[in-house]
């Protein structure tokens, strides 16, 4: 029976602890590293080239363009799966520039984690590593044109979901109340034309020039 190599990268070990004792008792899967560190994560990307990487996208030492970035210099051909810690339960195949992603949250159940897991798997053996280069051109016309219509604190307000962090977490960062940030999530969602926070997180992250609204993201005295 074909089997799925994974790899899980998180923080905690008690979620390592459990995604592995999940996973583990699958057929389908096989787990192949458990990283709780930034290195670790990378060292085992390039040894074991998992069909699937579990990401926790607040990870210390690596982000998830890092990590998209190798797997696409390096021609693996690895699906990453960023574990965020949103209030969606959905989950989007984003195909990005540097290659095929999914946002999952934490919040899913186990059978529902199952069976997102063996979607990527069987899409991992289905789809090219890359969309075409007219594709990607035009997808990245599209998304830079529409962020260039955010204001500096929705920039901040994106860069920090796309941390994984919830309506409150942003709020105390920018120190606004938690009515604000669904003002301006409301507003975000117009612009871009979407609908969720996990999609709005994957863009985020499919996007590198999303970086550097970190430089201003930790400043609370931004104009609302």
């Amino acid at each position: 029976m074909r089997y799925a190599k994974i790899a899980i990268a998180d923080r905690y070990p008690v979620i390592l602890e459990g995604l592995g004792r999940l996973l583990g008792g699958q057929r389908d899967f096989k787990i192949v590293a458990s990283c709780s560190d930034g290195a670790s994560c990378i060292d085992s990307l390039r040894e074991f080239a998992p069909d699937i990487l579990i990401f926790d996208v607040l990870m210390p030492g690596v982000t998830a363009l890092e990590l998209l970035s190798i797997i696409n210099s390096e021609k693996l051909s690895t699906r990453l799966v960023l574990f965020v810690s949103s209030d969606e339960s959905d989950a989007y195949m984003i195909s990005g520039t540097t290659g095929h992603y999914i946002v999952v949250s934490k919040h899913l159940s186990p059978e529902t984690l199952l069976q997102t897991l063996r979607q990527v798997a069987n899409t991992q053996r289905t789809i090219p590593r890359q969309s075409s280069d007219e594709g990607i051109r035009a997808q990245n016309a599209i998304t830079g044109n529409a962020l260039a219509t955010l204001t500096e604190r929705e920039r901040q307000i994106v860069h920090l979901v796309s941390e994984g962090l919830s309506n409150k977490e942003v709020g105390r960062r920018l120190s606004i109340t938690d009515g604000t940030i669904k003002v301006h999530l409301h507003r975000i969602f117009q612009k871009l034309e979407i609908n969720n926070r996990t999609v709005l997180a994957a863009l985020a992250i499919s996007r590198q020039r999303i970086g550097d609204v970190a430089k201003t993201a930790s400043s609370p005295t931004s104009p609302e």
